[in-house]
């Protein structure tokens, strides 16, 4: 682990994202039940399970430290061809929380392929990023040159 003693303490907050695609006629099945799947509510299951996943990051990824998120907010929007899942975590610590952002968004995507991957095994997660960083050392923002 990377020692963070010397760091100071303030507001870290990131926010990242993953897309998720569907084959059409999956993805109109999808939006015609309201985004239920044989297996229940698709976005209230990977909402909860995204959130699960960031508050256990450092169970999960060797070297994360333990952090007490303060917030993680999960959203799930439908567009075209598929859904954008963003997760936005924020703690007051001398470590930033990247990697809880990025896991949330990313389990939050597995959980709707399993819940989905009755109707199709054709569903594509990609372009998980971090979209943002603020706090710490340094901010972050995508494409704007960091």
């Amino acid at each position: 682990m990377v020692d963070v003693t010397a760091k100071h303490e303030s507001l870290r907050i990131a926010t990242a994202v993953t897309r998720l695609r569907f084959p059409a006629a999956v993805f109109e099945t999808l939006k015609a039940s309201g985004f239920e799947s044989p297996k229940g509510p698709v976005f209230s299951t990977a909402i909860v399970a995204g959130t699960m996943a960031a508050k256990r990051t450092h169970e999960l990824i060797p070297f994360c430290h333990p952090l007490g998120l303060e917030r993680c907010e999960i959203t799930i929007d439908a567009d075209a061809d598929g859904l954008e899942i963003r997760c936005t975590t924020a703690v007051h610590h001398r470590t930033g929380v990247e990697m809880e952002a990025l896991t949330g968004a990313t389990i939050a995507a597995l959980t709707v392929y399993d819940m989905c991957k009755a109707l199709s095994h054709d569903i594509v997660i990609e372009e998980t990023r971090l979209l943002s960083k603020s706090g710490g050392k340094s901010d972050y923002r995508a494409g704007a040159g960091s």
